[in-house]
């Protein structure tokens, strides 16, 4: 059956910023492929929503509300998923956000806030879950990243630079941990119709579907579903021979206008 390889019967995932928009919409895909779901973050009412779409699915749905920027709250919440459910195969940091501003006008606090939030909480909670894969000699782990990571976009400098260090991450905890079976990849994300997209936009006085950054070639924002089918094809063996990995999904590149 072609299917097969995408499938995710009998794992469980664990996908951070699960409340809304990306992390919301994956783990609907991953549990309409079979796996049960442990959603973390701060909000546990958007995270009782999410369960309630996952068990709709028929998977089980473990709500775990975690602060990841916190390194402490990371190894509980790692935790609390293997004595929920039992085990631990997939690890989504899809946890982020961006503040809009130049650079003249961040804070020191914005700064820790903004690295702490996309780059510091991978590492705090990938070490844990890999500990646990790596006992079991399998799992994957997939980072959220994004597009600014590989563009210079001044009004989101910090997110950037940690977007950037996070592709840098995935590779080196790939090389770590690739041998031991616990494959590391990421999937960058470009304009995608979210909650802080919106946010973004409304910050520019722009449209919600405005394309930010460079144009894309199909001339239109992305669903977050199509991100969390990205996400399953790194969760999954459909992408058994792929380590350290960063793959941009953001419409295609555009050709430059000609006269």
């Amino acid at each position: 059956m072609a299917e097969h390889r995408f499938a995710l019967d009998g794992r469980v995932a664990l996908v951070t910023g699960s409340g809304t928009g990306i992390g919301r919409s994956t783990a609907r895909v991953l549990a309409a492929h079979g796996a049960d779901v442990v959603l973390a973050a701060r909000r546990t009412e958007l995270l009782e929503r999410t369960a309630a779409d996952v068990e709709a699915l028929g998977r089980q749905a473990l709500v775990v509300p975690t602060d990841v920027t916190d390194a402490d709250a990371c190894e509980a919440l790692v935790a609390a998923a293997i004595d929920g459910l039992g085990r631990l195969d997939v690890l989504v940091n899809n946890a982020g956000g961006a503040i809009n501003r130049p650079p003249d006008r961040w804070s020191v606090a914005d700064w820790h806030r903004i690295i702490d939030l996309n780059l510091a909480s991978v590492w705090f909670l990938s070490r844990p879950a890999a500990r646990h894969m790596l006992e079991r000699g399998s799992g994957t782990i997939v980072n959220i990243s994004s597009g600014a990571s590989f563009l210079a976009l001044p009004d989101v400098a910090p997110y950037g630079a940690a977007k950037a260090g996070m592709n840098s991450l995935t590779r080196s905890l790939a090389a770590a941990w690739t041998p031991g079976g616990v494959r590391v990849n990421a999937v960058a994300c470009g304009a995608v119709r979210t909650e802080g997209y919106g946010e973004s936009t409304k910050h520019q006085n722009l449209p919600d579907d405005a394309i930010l950054g460079p144009g894309n070639a199909m001339n239109r924002v992305g669903d977050p579903e199509e991100i969390g089918h990205a996400v399953l094809f790194f969760a999954s063996d459909a992408s058994s021979y792929c380590s350290g990995q960063t793959l941009w999904v953001n419409g295609g590149p555009k050709a430059p206008a000609t006269t």
